[in-house]
């Protein structure tokens, strides 16, 4: 179904290559329709390949979805050009006065760094503070997660003997709630990151509940309910991305493990096999149609 980008967007042209309906503004306009108004705080490096990942799953919706790309102020943007973001990205000071139905983070490659070490540390507390009221519910991804479970529940962090990389076997463990509902009991799910968090910790928080987990990978569905959903993985992931960090981390001579499950025979040279990707596209329609369609107020 429809996504409603801002004309000019790189990216549109290779989701209709995709056979996914991006409409411009000014068609959308037309259309007497209330759309989702979703936000997305990108902090990967790549950011339009992070955009074709996370507008793909989005794109699995019977509604009409307006997306807002945010940029922080306080961050040092290194591997894009500022002109990209100046016309494709609104800072958070131009649409902190508005209401979004979602609200998307991404993971950031700070992991190894505490959380008030980070530049933007400041105003990404301030927007995750600003969602509680601005935001029916906030998925967090990978570092995001990490991130939203620190500042809304103190629950820390801990440094890995080495990094987690590859895609990993799952386990439902709240069968009856709605975020995962259609899930197998079992599935897969993309990880590369070098910190985690405790199972353990998070069940000391009542709020919070593990609905899903791995035995390798640790809790990778956290929620408090639906207003912040932590998913401790990459379930954007498209094919290619593990074996494209794995070939960077190489090429940069730092000897990386190859990522577990994903390489046929763990052969780099082979084509990777997926085993995510429906599931991925499952838990973002899950949250879109019952965590944000469902609850937010037609006139929001």
């Amino acid at each position: 179904m429809p996504l409603r980008l801002k004309e000019g967007l790189p990216v549109i042209e290779k989701l209709k290559k995709e056979n996914i309906f991006a409409m411009t503004e000014e068609r959308a306009g037309h259309q007497d329709i209330r759309e989702l108004k979703i936000g997305v705080i990108n902090l990967m490096p790549d950011k339009e390949n992070t955009e074709q990942q996370l507008l793909r799953l989005l794109s699995n919706s019977p509604l009409q979805i307006e997306v807002t790309f945010i940029r922080l102020v306080t961050h040092k943007y290194k591997n894009t050009p500022a002109s990209y973001l100046l016309k494709n990205y609104r800072p958070f000071y131009q649409i902190e006065g508005k209401y979004f139905d979602g609200l998307i983070i991404t993971g950031a490659p700070v992991e190894k760094l505490e959380y008030e070490d980070v530049d933007y540390w400041g105003e990404l507390s301030s927007i995750m503070e600003w969602s509680q009221i601005h935001v029916t519910s906030t998925l967090h991804l990978c570092w995001a997660a990490q991130a939203g479970l620190y500042y809304h529940y103190g629950v820390p962090k801990y440094d890995l003997d080495k990094k987690l990389s590859g895609v990993f076997k799952h386990v439902v463990t709240e069968q009856c709630c709605e975020l995962t509902r259609g899930f197998d009991k079992y599935f897969y799910a993309p990880h590369s990151r070098h910190t985690g968090v405790r199972s353990e910790d998070i069940k000391k928080v009542n709020e919070l509940k593990i609905l899903a987990e791995s035995d390798e990978a640790g809790a990778y569905i956290v929620s408090d309910g639906g207003k912040n959903i932590f998913v401790n993985g990459h379930p954007e992931y498209d094919l290619y991305r593990l074996a494209e960090e794995y070939i960077r981390d190489t090429d940069r001579g730092l000897d990386p493990a190859i990522p577990k499950n994903y390489f046929p025979d763990d052969d780099p040279d082979k084509e990777p096999v997926s085993n995510w990707l429906a599931c991925s596209s499952l838990l973002f329609s899950n949250w879109l149609n019952y965590y944000v369609y469902q609850i937010t107020p037609y006139k929001f």
